[in-house]
C-alpha cells in the first residue's frame, strides 16, 4: 500500500478538557496548557457542527446534566445532492452505562430487513424493507427534494422498534466525504488490516475504477473494472482515502457486510486513539484543522445539548475503554433469491440488556457477542 506504521505519541492525563463528537470520527481532548485560547477554539468549533432536529416529535427538552445509561444513534451516509434519496449505509448504536466510563458499540447490518414504522411526514404507509431504506423512505421534503435529517428520525423510529430502545439521547449523520478529510487533517490514522481486502471501487493511485459502459443503469452487481487498491494484513498508516475506502468494503469478504462492520468499529477505535494522542492535542495547527473538517462533516442533535457539552460528560472514555460488539446473523433467501440479512434469536436478549443497562453481565455470559479483532 506505501504506507508506514505510525509511531504514536504518549497522551498526558491532568488538566484536559476533552472534546468528544462521536461517531469515531472524532474524539477530541483540547489542553488548556498547550492552547491558551481553547475556549474559544472549543466555542467556535460548537458552532461549525451543524445542528438540526434529527428526532422530530422525539425531541427532547434539554436536561440540566448528561447523565448515563445513554444511547446515540449514528448515520453514515455517501456524499449526495438533495435530488437523490439518502441511504444510510452505516448504522452504529452506541451505549453508554450508568459509570459514564464506557462505550458499547454495535453495528446494525444495513441490508437487515425489518419492519419500518409509518412515516406520516412523506406519506409512507410502513411496510418490510432493508432497514438502510428507512433514512430514504423519510426523507422527501417535495418537489423532488431530499433531507437527510428528516430521513434520520425516520431511521430512529425503526431502530427503536428493532431495538427497544425507548428514545436516543443524542443522534449525528456523518458525510463521508467529510470523514476523509478530518483522516487527513489529523495525518492519517493508524489501523490494524486483519485480512485482505481488495477494493471494488477505487484503483491503487486513489483514483476510480472504470465502470463498464452497460452497466451505467447499476443493475451490475460489479459494475467496475481494472487495478484495484489492495489492503494486506498488516498494520499500516492509511490516509483519508485509504482508510475510507478500507472500511467501505464487503464484497469478496467471506462474511460480507458483518467482516466490513467490524472494520468500521476497528476504524472508530484507531481514529479515537489517534485524535486524542499528543501529536493531534498538543500542536494548534493540526488541531485547528481537525475541528474546521469534523465541522463540515457532521449533523448533530444533542438535545440540547451541543457537542462541547456532550464531549466533557464523556470525558472518561478512551479507545481502550470501548468494547466493539457483532450482531450474530444470518442472510435471508426466497426461492433461491437473497432478499437481506436476520437476526439470530439470542439478539432480542441482547437488545434487553441494552434498554436495561445490564450489558457487562449479558456479555459475561454471551462472549461471543464481543468482536476480539477490535
Amino acid at each position: 500500500m506505501g504506507v508506514d506504521v505510525a509511531k504514536e505519541g504518549k497522551r498526558r492525563a491532568p488538566l484536559w478538557a476533552r472534546l468528544c463528537a462521536i461517531f469515531g470520527c472524532v474524539l477530541m481532548v483540547l489542553s488548556g496548557g498547550a492552547l491558551i485560547t481553547g475556549q474559544v477554539v472549543m466555542a467556535r468549533y460548537a458552532g461549525a457542527v451543524e445542528t438540526k432536529n434529527l428526532f422530530g416529535d422525539q425531541a427532547a427538552e434539554k436536561v440540566s446534566d448528561i447523565k448515563g445509561p445513554l444511547n446515540i444513534l449514528l448515520a453514515g451516509i455517501d456524499p449526495r445532492t438533495d435530488e437523490q434519496t439518502p441511504l444510510s449505509d452505516s448504522i452504529i448504536v452506541v451505549h453508554i452505562p450508568t459509570s459514564m466510563d464506557q462505550a458499547y458499540l454495535f453495528s446494525v447490518p444495513r441490508d437487515l430487513v425489518v419492519d419500518i414504522p409509518p412515516f406520516a411526514k412523506t406519506g409512507f404507509r410502513g411496510g418490510r424493507s432493508k432497514i438502510n431504506a428507512a433514512m430514504g423512505y423519510g426523507s422527501a421534503i417535495g418537489n423532488g427534494k431530499h433531507d437527510p435529517a428528516q430521513g434520520f428520525d425516520l431511521l430512529a423510529k425503526t431502530v427503536q422498534r428493532l431495538t427497544g430502545i425507548a428514545e436516543f439521547d443524542a443522534g449525528a449523520i456523518i458525510n463521508f466525504g467529510g470523514f476523509k478529510q478530518i483522516v487527513d487533517a489529523m495525518g492519517g490514522v493508524t489501523l490494524k488490516v486483519d485480512q485482505n481486502v481488495k477494493s471494488e471501487h477505487l484503483q491503487p493511485n486513489g483514483k476510480p475504477r472504470p465502470r463498464y459502459a452497460r452497466c451505467a443503469d447499476n443493475t451490475c452487481a460489479h459494475p467496475y473494472y481494472g487495478p484495484q487498491a489492495e489492503y494486506k494484513v498488516g498494520t499500516y498508516h492509511l490516509k483519508g482515502w485509504q482508510a475510507l475506502d478500507y472500511v467501505r468494503q464487503r464484497y469478496g469478504l467471506p462474511k460480507g457486510d458483518y467482516d466490513r462492520q467490524r472494520h468500521q468499529q476497528q476504524f472508530i477505535k484507531a481514529m479515537a486513539e489517534q485524535a486524542l494522542s499528543k501529536d493531534v492535542v498538543t500542536n494548534p495547527v493540526k488541531l485547528d484543522r481537525v475541528l474546521k473538517a469534523a465541522g463540515k462533516a457532521l449533523i448533530f442533535d444533542g438535545n440540547g445539548h451541543n457537542v462541547v457539552d456532550w464531549g466533557f460528560a464523556l470525558k472518561n472514555i478512551r479507545a481502550n475503554s470501548m468494547t466493539s460488539i457483532k450482531l450474530p446473523g444470518k442472510s435471508l433467501f426466497e426461492g433461491g433469491r437473497y432478499v437481506g440479512e436476520g437476526l439470530d434469536p439470542s439478539a432480542a436478549d441482547f437488545f434487553s440488556a441494552v434498554s436495561q443497562d445490564r450489558l457487562p453481565a449479558f456479555l459475561l455470559q454471551h462472549p461471543e457477542y464481543i468482536n476480539k479483532n477490535s
